[in-house]
C-alpha cells in the first residue's frame, strides 16, 4: 500500500530551486560551506582560483615540475584559498569580509608553498638536516594542512590525522603490538614536510597531477548543461517503466557520477529532480531518498572516475593501469545498480506503481538530439583504451567538451564559460587537495612506524587467520574509517590502514617478499574502497541519506537505513571478488566472466524479492527466506553453491508463475 503518498501535484512541481540546493549542500556537504565574498576579496579569490588551473593546465601540457616544487605549489594555492572562502566555523557568517586571522593564514599558506621552490638547492644539499626555519615551517604546515581540512573536508579526517600524529609522538606508551620506539618533534616535523612520505606525498601527488584535470574535465562538461541532460535523458529512457522515477533517479545517478567526485553533491544534483517526481507518483518519502541515495553513493563506485579514487589505486597498488582499475570495478558497479533496479521495481509492484504518465515525459526526439553532449565521456573512455596517458586523456576530453559544445548554441562555450569553468574546476579541488595533504599525515605515520602491518597482523589474530572474518573485520574498519570523509581522502585512508590485512591473509602461504600479484592488491584494494564508500548511507552518519531526507522531507535515520537495504549488494560482492577475482575481469576467461555475472544477477533478483517481498506476486516468509538463501548461493562464486542456488531459483521462479494470479497484483511490467 502507498503509505505517506504526497498529493499529486503538476509536473516540475516540488523540486528544489538553486537556492535551495545550495542551502542543502552548505548544511550536510563541507566542501559547499563556503563564504560569499564581494569586493576586492571576491576578485582577490577569482583570480586566484583561476591562477590555480592556469598552473595545473600549464604544468599538464609542457611537463611538471620536480616532486617538491610541483606538490608544494599545489599545496599553497589550495591552503590560502581554503583560508580565504571557508569560514573557522559552519555557522559563521558567510557574507562580509575575509577576518584579518584568515588573512594571515592565507599568507602563511603562501609562504609555506614556496617555501620548497624558493630553497630548493638549499634544501636538497642539506637533505636530512634542518633548520630550525625548518622545523616552525614544517610545524606550520602541518598545522595550516590540519585546519585547512576541518574547515573543507570535515572533522573526521581531521581526528583521525591529529589521532596518527599522537600515535607516532607517543609509540612507547602505547600497549602490545600497537607499540614502537615513536618519533620526537624534528623526526616527525622532517617527515611530513621534508620527505615524500608525509604531506608532500603520493596522495598530493595524484592531486596534483591526474584528479586536478579530470575536475576541470568535469567543470566543462557541466558548463554544458550535461548535469541537466543526464535527468531528461535518464526520464526519456526510463520514465515510462514500472515505478519509472526511481528509475530514473538510478540511471541519472550513475550518470552524474562519471563527474562528480562527491555522494552528497551527487545527491543534491540529481536527487532535487528525482525525489519530488518519486514521491508525485507514490513511494514513500524514506524510500525515495534512499534510493536517489544509494544511486548517487554508487556513482563514486561508477568508472571511468569513481569519484577520482581510481587515480589514487594505480600510484598505491603499483603495475597497473588506470584503464585496468576502470574495466575491474566495471562488472561489481553493474551489478551494484542492477540490485537497485530490481529492488525499485519490486517495491513499485508491490504497492501498485506505474511510470511517468505521457504529459510528463520529454520530447524524445529533442532529448536525443542533445545525445552529442555524451561525446567527451565516450572519448575519455576510448582515450584511455586506446593507451592515450590519463592525463593526456583529461585534456583530450577537455578539448572535445569545447569542440562538443560549439555544435548548439545553447551549450556552446563561450570565452568566459570556459574561464568560469576553469575557476569552478579549482573550486572544487580545494576540498581534494586538503583532504590528499590531510592523508599524507596519516600515510606517513604507518609508513614510518609500520602500523599498516602491525594492524594487519592484529586483525588475522583476531580473526583466527580465517579470511572470511579477516574480510568482516576489515569491512567494519572500513566502514567506519569512511564515516563522513570525501570520496579521495576515504580511499586513502582505509587502503593504507585496512587494506593490508586483507593483502597479508591472501599471501599466507607465499615466500617471504614474494611480490604482491595485482590481482590479490585490486581485490583488496576495492573491497575496503567499496565499504569506505557505503559508510555514507550507514546509518548513523550516512552524509548522503541525511541530504537526500533534506530534500524528501523523510527521516533521516529511515532514509539510512533503507538505502542501505537497496544498496545491499555493496555488502556483498566485495566478498564475491576476493574469493572469485573473475569479476574483476583479471587473468580470466570470458566464459568465466559471463558466467560469474549471469549468476550474480540472478542472486541479486533472487535477495531483490526477499528483501522487498514480491516478485510475480507478495511473498510469504518462508518464500522469502528461500528467495535470500538462494540469491546468495548464486552469488557465492562456489560451483556447488551455484547449482544448489540455480534449483532453488527455479523451483521459485516456477511457484511465482503457477501461482501469480492468486493473492498478486498482476504481471510485473518491463523493468
Amino acid at each position: 500500500m502507498a503509505d505517506n503518498k504526497e498529493p499529486v501535484k503538476g509536473p516540475g512541481e516540488g523540486q528544489l530551486s538553486e537556492e535551495e540546493q545550495q542551502e542543502l549542500l552548505k548544511k550536510y556537504d563541507p566542501e559547499a560551506n563556503t563564504r560569499d565574498l564581494g569586493g576586492i576579496m571576491k576578485k582577490v579569490v577569482f583570480f586566484g582560483l583561476l591562477a590555480f588551473s592556469l598552473f595545473q593546465l600549464y604544468t599538464a601540457i609542457f611537463g611538471q615540475y620536480t616532486a617538491y616544487i610541483q606538490r608544494s605549489i599545489h599545496l599553497g594555492f589550495a591552503l590560502s584559498l581554503i583560508f580565504l572562502l571557508f569560514p573557522f566555523r559552519r555557522k559563521s557568517p558567510k557574507k562580509g569580509k575575509v577576518p584579518f586571522y584568515d588573512m594571515i593564514l592565507a599568507l602563511l599558506s603562501v609562504g609555506v608553498g614556496l617555501y620548497w621552490p624558493l630553497n630548493y638547492g638549499d634544501l636538497v644539499l642539506r637533505v636530512g638536516r634542518m633548520t630550525e626555519l625548518d622545523m616552525v615551517v614544517a610545524i606550520i604546515a602541518v598545522l595550516l594542512t590540519l585546519e585547512a581540512a576541518r574547515r573543507a573536508v570535515g572533522l573526521p579526517i581531521t581526528i583521525i590525522s591529529v589521532a596518527f600524529l599522537v600515535y607516532a609522538f607517543f609509540g612507547p606508551y602505547f600497549p602490545g603490538f600497537l607499540a614502537h620506539r615513536g618519533q620526537d618533534l624534528s623526526a616527525l616535523s622532517q617527515l611530513m614536510f621534508f620527505t615524500t612520505d608525509g604531506i608532500l606525498g603520493t596522495p598530493i601527488s595524484v592531486s596534483a597531477t591526474f584528479i586536478f584535470v579530470f575536475l576541470l574535465f568535469g567543470a566543462f562538461l557541466v558548463k554544458t548543461g550535461v548535469g541537466q541532460y543526464f535527468n531528461d535523458l535518464a526520464v526519456a529512457l526510463a520514465g515510462k517503466l514500472t515505478g519509472g522515477p526511481a528509475k530514473v533517479a538510478i540511471f541519472s545517478s550513475a550518470l552524474q557520477g562519471t563527474i562528480s567526485g562527491s555522494s552528497v553533491a551527487n545527491v543534491v544534483t540529481s536527487g532535487s529532480y528525482t525525489i519530488p517526481m518519486m514521491k508525485k507518483l507514490g513511494y514513500r518519502r524514506e524510500f525515495a531518498g534512499a534510493v536517489e541515495a544509494a544511486a548517487s553513493t554508487g556513482g563514486q563506485l561508477m568508472p571511468p572516475i569513481m569519484g577520482a579514487a581510481a587515480f589514487l589505486m594505480v600510484e598505491f597498488i603499483g603495475g597497473i593501469t588506470y584503464w585496468e582499475i576502470a574495466k575491474a570495478a566495471a562488472i561489481p558497479a553493474l551489478l551494484y545498480f542492477a540490485g537497485i533496479w530490481i529492488m525499485t521495481h519490486f517495491e513499485a509492484k508491490r504497492i501498485g506503481l506505474s511510470g511517468l504518465s505521457d504529459d510528463e515525459m520529454p520530447d524524445r526526439r529533442e532529448v536525443f538530439k542533445k545525445i552529442y553532449l555524451l561525446l567527451p565521456i565516450v572519448g575519455i573512455i576510448v582515450f584511455l583504451l586506446i593507451g592515450i596517458p590519463t592525463m593526456q586523456a583529461a585534456l583530450w576530453g577537455i578539448v572535445l567538451t569545447v569542440v562538443v559544445s560549439a555544435f548548439d548554441k545553447e551549450t556552446r562555450l563561450g570565452f568566459m564559460d570556459m574561464i568560469n569553468a576553469l575557476v569552478d574546476g579549482a573550486r572544487t579541488a580545494l576540498a581534494v587537495a586538503a583532504a590528499t595533504a590531510c592523508a599524507g599525515i596519516i600515510v606517513g605515520v604507518v609508513v614510518k612506524t609500520g602500523l599498516g602491518l602491525s594492524l594487519a597482523n592484529g586483525l588475522i589474530s583476531a580473526s583466527g587467520g580465517h579470511l572470511i572474518l579477516t574480510l568482516f573485520f576489515t569491512m567494519l574498519a572500513a566502514i567506519v574509517l569512511g564515516m563522513g570523509s570525501p570520496t579521495t581522502a576515504n580511499y586513502v585512508i582505509t587502503s593504507t590502514i585496512a587494506a593490508p590485512a586483507v593483502i597479508t591473509l591472501l599471501m599466507l602461504g607465499e615466500p617471504a617478499g614474494a611480490a604482491v600479484p595485482v590481482v590479490v592488491a585490486l581485490s583488496a584494494h576495492l573491497f575496503v574502497f567499496y565499504f569506505g564508500i557505503i559508510a555514507d548511507i550507514t546509518p548513523p552518519v550516512a552524509l548522503a541519506a541525511f541530504a537526500a531526507s533534506g530534500i524528501s522531507g523523510g527521516d533521516p535515520i529511515k532514509t539510512g537505513v533503507n538505502a542501505a537495504k537497496l544498496a545491499i549488494a555493496a555488502f556483498i560482492i566485495p566478498y564475491m571478488f576476493v574469493y572469485n577475482p573473475a569479476m574483476l575481469m583479471i587473468d580470466a576467461s570470458i566464459l568465466e566472466i559471463v558466467w560469474v555475472t549471469a549468476t550474480a544477477l540472478a542472486g541479486m533478483l533472487a535477495i531483490g524479492a526477499g528483501f522487498v517481498g514480491f516478485w510475480y506476486r507478495k511473498l510469504n516468509w518462508l518464500e522469502r527466506l528461500g528467495a535470500l538463501a538462494a540469491g546468495i548461493m548464486l552469488i557465492f562464486p562456489e560451483n556447488m553453491t551455484d547449482i544448489i542456488g540455480i534449483a532453488l531459483f527455479v523451483i521459485l521462479l516456477a511457484i511465482q508463475l503457477m501461482t501469480k494470479n492468486k493473492g498478486g497484483k498482476g504481471k510485473v511490467a518491463t523493468a
